[in-house]
């Protein structure tokens, strides 16, 4: 039986962050590019008013998952809210309950917090995360996903 931890990141965590983060983009199909990435995620993780919150999963000891996200404010509800921006867990621990308890800390703190709820997206295509998220009891909402990149300026 595997046993996990599911603990805030710390700075000694941070290189396996990113093998993970490579990880979950390849799985997602988007491009990874890690020039800088290190250092703005230490900043964001452990500056001061960092607005990223992130927790590692450590299963049998070793680090193999990840949860980050922010506190938000919901203009349509009047309230703040939970938006989880990742949530990976390597493939070989899929299955055994961990993203379940990682939902539900999420939900205990959004209680905590007062937030009205905890929100995220994933690909249409990642049907095994679809239909994982159901069973955890979440509802989805048909929407599409823009982005506005930077102007070409932006160097980091």
């Amino acid at each position: 039986m595997n046993t996990f931890l599911i603990r805030e990141i710390t700075e000694n965590d941070l290189d396996e962050l990113l093998l993970l983060i490579g990880e979950h983009t390849a799985y997602e199909k988007a491009a990874f590019i890690s020039e800088g990435k290190r250092e703005r995620l230490k900043t964001e993780l452990f500056g001061t008013g960092n607005q990223l919150n992130c927790w590692v999963i450590e299963i049998d000891q070793v680090v193999n998952g990840f949860c980050s996200f922010t506190f938000d404010y919901s203009t349509w509800d009047a309230a703040y809210f939970i938006y989880m921006d990742c949530l990976y867990i390597r493939s070989s621990f899929r299955g055994l309950g961990i993203g379940s308890a990682v939902l539900e800390k999420l939900q205990k703190l959004a209680v905590e917090r007062e937030c009205v709820n905890v929100q995220w997206q994933t690909p249409d295509f990642n049907a095994p995360a679809i239909k994982f998220y159901k069973k955890n009891g979440a509802l989805s909402k048909d929407k599409v996903r823009f982005t506005l990149y930077r102007p070409a300026a932006f160097s980091g």
